[in-house]
């Protein structure tokens, strides 16, 4: 195996941002700042659990950050999406329009709620949902249903009663168009904004377009509460069916314990807060940090003909995995091993979710975009070094 000397200097590019280490992570948590602090005073005032002045705290910033009218803490981003998809209709045997390009975590939260995936290709420019597939594919397998004021697929005769895009690696998808074209359809979208905090679509934060967005804060993110996740909307309704269900759907009362539906304990712990309240406080810090590091390697890749994934048109993104382009699988394969083997982690894109064994069977139209990319795809360190 030969590297392309190119990638060789891009590889001594990357130890000189992450100095005096001798294996450099692909994304690691930052604490520099009152995260111990706010967990010593959890444990002195014994509000460990869900219940406790950080839950509320993050919240609020949360809202303030986003724009978003209403911020409720979950225990991490998947059971975010599920709840979220529950809530917005969707049914056991109904189907849920995602991309095929995405982490695992996308398709089960669409399984966990009962429904069934069906994918659509992505842009190359954003690695997100592309509206043209989107409106091809609706335009040419759906219909609407007047008896049961439900789209239906015409080829598996199921309703199609959402759809969840995702802002891959931070970077915005098409967000505007896509809520556009299913409000012409009648279905909700729920924003898989996962990746996407610090993010923002033509001046608006990721999350805030449709019915619904979710945020992880996975120990890998942008920010980290060690486990994690958020659900963003502007529905005051909503809001309030989204925390009482994830209350175990208990009717506050001082003291007596009655609870008026099946329902999930998925709330964030304070624990969990207050290092979210900490991390916080220092999001622009490492936001600005991200964007340096994500200005260098755009520069060093264009001087030595590597493509580096840059924003999209319209868009800030947070760069929370900052990727580059290889030419086929065979090279992408050459540089993951050669660098994993020398101490700096990298990583393909995912499977394609319609290649996964439990996905295989589910409907897709033409994915000619996310089967290029999946073969050409790596992520290269992308911390913030503060």
């Amino acid at each position: 195996m030969a590297l392309d000397n190119k990638y060789l200097k891009l590889i001594e590019f990357i130890k000189t941002l992450y100095p005096n280490m001798d294996t450099i992570p692909l994304h690691a948590p930052v604490f520099k700042g009152n995260e111990k602090e706010y967990l010593d005073d959890c444990i002195k005032t014994s509000f460990v659990s869900y219940v406790g002045k950080y839950v509320s705290k993050f919240e609020e910033m949360t809202t303030k950050y986003t724009g978003s009218k209403y911020a409720i803490a979950v225990v991490n981003g998947t059971v975010a999406l599920q709840v979220a998809m529950q809530l917005a209709g969707v049914k056991p045997q109904d189907e849920v329009i995602t991309q095929p390009l995405t982490f695992v975590a996308t398709a089960n939260a669409i399984a966990h709620v009962g429904a069934t995936p069906v994918f659509v290709d992505v842009d190359s420019d954003t690695l997100g949902m592309s509206p043209d597939k989107l409106d091809d594919f609706l335009n040419q397998n759906t219909k609407w249903e007047k008896k049961t004021e439900k789209l239906i697929n015409l080829s598996s005769s199921r309703p199609i009663s959402a759809i969840v895009p995702m802002h891959t690696f931070g970077h915005p998808c098409r967000i505007d168009e896509i809520t556009e074209i299913a409000e012409k359809y009648g279905i909700p979208v729920i924003e898989d904004s996962a990746e996407s905090l610090g993010s923002f679509y033509k001046g608006k934060h990721t999350g805030t377009f449709g019915q619904a967005g979710v945020i992880s804060y996975n120990g890998n993110k942008t920010i980290t509460t060690g486990g994690g996740g958020m659900i963003l909307t502007d529905d005051e309704d909503l809001a309030r069916k989204i925390k009482h269900i994830t209350t175990t759907a208990k009717i506050p009362h001082q003291w007596e314990y009655v609870h008026d539906e099946i329902a999930y304990n998925y709330r964030l712990t304070n624990v969990n807060a207050a290092i979210g309240v900490a991390q916080m406080e220092k999001i622009d810090a490492m936001l600005a940090n991200k964007a340096s590091i994500a200005e260098k390697y755009a520069l060093f890749c264009n001087e030595n003909d590597i493509k580096f994934f840059d924003q999209p048109v319209n868009a800030r993104s947070n760069y929370w995995l900052n990727a580059i382009l290889l030419s086929d699988k065979r090279e992408r394969d050459d540089f993951l091993r050669y660098t994993n083997e020398n101490g700096i982690i990298t990583r393909p894109i995912w499977k394609l979710m319609n290649k996964l064994e439990m996905y295989k069977k589910c409907l897709h139209g033409d994915l000619s975009n996310a089967e290029s990319l999946e073969n050409k795809i790596v992520n290269i360190p992308s911390g913030a070094n503060l």
